[in-house]
């Protein structure tokens, strides 16, 4: 290890916090949430212990991959770096995404949370360009390519243009929607509750058929297995789809024709958890009259492309919104 530290890459996630060591990938990849004593308040655990333990109440501090809780937030942080890069001298130059629809308060919140966990120095990437790397688009040209990216708690669509962002726009419906529409779903046609993780599951696996999971009887409390039929998930998720889609055809109008034009030969690539819900492709796809695909590691890409600009120095100085 080199005396001043590691170069490293952080996407800091709603749902996950990912870690990219350069030269090395994605080595860490935990839930972002974090476990307080019920009693005394203080932090007990973190991560993906922090989702296995059950003894204390669970706070998710991220929203939009920005700090919601400043303090929690940072202490997250320092956790997930030190797990990485533990070092008593050495401190990690550090990239991070910065969402498109961000203040100059919220830049300066995810600078601050960085050097406060002991970043050496903090490079902030756009969130969509780091996206759209991760997925394996070319930006070496200035034709138009459109980013999709359901995260836990938002949907974000940003059209791009070279190496810059040219439109972006955004929904609170995100993978939480997406489960908490299929949950309700579930209790409102069959009178039985669902799980976030039952949900989670019943939007992965829905292939042709059904798809099996495990539902809590709310008057007994037992749970029982419920299949369903793929065609009722769809249905369950029509609202937080149609919404993503009008807020994609919403950002293509604020483009400029040619670049609208090439989003027709192009097409979207989506990226995220949302995106693991099957056949939103499709859905996506006759919504918007384009080309509509999820990218092999949908869950990956913002590490991912922040990792190109570690792994590739000279990347970072191309992006435009890539100094601090």
């Amino acid at each position: 290890m080199r005396l001043l530290g590691r170069d490293l890459a952080m996407d800091l996630g709603a749902a996950s916090t990912r870690i990219y060591v350069r030269r090395k990938g994605i080595v860490l990849d935990e839930p972002s949430v974090v476990m307080c004593d019920v009693r005394t308040g203080k932090i007990v655990r973190y991560g993906a212990e922090a989702v296995a333990d059950s003894g204390g109440s669970t706070h998710w501090p991220v929203s939009g991959g920005l700090p919601a809780d400043a303090e929690l937030a940072r202490r997250m942080v320092r956790h997930f770096l030190r797990k990485v890069h533990w070092h008593p001298y050495a401190r990690p130059r550090l990239v991070m995404a910065l969402p498109g629809d961000s203040t100059p308060i919220d830049r300066e919140a995810l600078q601050d949370i960085a050097y406060e966990a002991d970043a050496r120095t903090v490079r902030l990437v756009p969130h969509a360009l780091a996206a759209a790397l991760g997925a394996g688009l070319s930006l070496g040209d200035r034709t138009g390519h459109m980013v999709i990216d359901i995260g836990r708690d938002a949907a974000r669509i940003a059209v791009l243009s070279g190496e810059s962002v040219v439109a972006t726009g955004s929904v609170p419906y995100g993978g939480q929607a997406v489960n908490r529409a299929i949950a309700r779903f579930v209790e409102r046609e069959h009178g039985l509750q669902l799980d976030d993780e039952a949900a989670e599951t019943a939007k992965r696996h829905a292939h042709d058929g059904h798809v099996v999971v495990r539902a809590r009887d709310p008057g007994t409390g037992r749970e029982r297995e419920l299949s369903l039929p793929v065609e009722h998930i769809f249905e369950a998720t029509t609202q937080p789809v149609e919404t993503i889609a009008r807020a994609a055809m919403e950002t293509v109008e604020r483009c400029p024709a040619e670049l609208a034009a090439d989003l027709g030969e192009r097409g979207a690539v989506l990226v995220g958890g949302g995106a693991l819900l099957r056949g939103l492709g499709r859905r996506l796809r006759d919504a918007l009259c384009m080309p509509v695909r999820r990218a092999e590691r949908p869950l990956e890409c913002v590490a991912l492309g922040l990792g190109r600009c570690v792994d590739e120095l000279g990347v970072i100085g191309r992006l435009r919104g890539g100094r601090t």
